[in-house]
């Protein structure tokens, strides 16, 4: 099976383990945090996976660029809303340290 380059990338392999590990923590939100807190930390996991792979296929390193500082926006939108959910007690402390060592990772 061929592998785009994007794929061989560590960083994106660790965006994609992210992706997966945030899925799993926001299905443990209330319900009511269903369309709000929970749908939007799932968007910006995305976008930092998604940047990352749109970001490898771009032909200039200008444009390259942009599109990794787009991803690491989006990384710091999932550690603000990460820190939001810690204070609003929807995960545990060792939740938060785990996931913000992904993150820092």
């Amino acid at each position: 099976m061929y592998l785009y380059s994007f794929e061989k990338l560590e960083v994106w392999q660790d965006a994609r383990q992210l992706v997966k590990k945030m899925y799993l923590l926001t299905k443990q939100f209330p319900v009511e945090e269903r369309f709000g807190l929970s749908a939007q930390i799932q968007r910006a996991t995305v976008s930092v996976m998604s940047n990352i792979a749109e970001g490898v296929s771009r032909s200039t390193v200008k444009e390259k660029c942009r599109f990794i500082e787009i991803s690491f926006g989006s990384l710091m939108e999932v550690l603000s809303q990460l820190y939001m959910t810690f204070d609003l007690e929807y995960i545990s402390e060792q939740q938060f340290t785990e996931t913000k060592a992904n993150i820092d990772k």
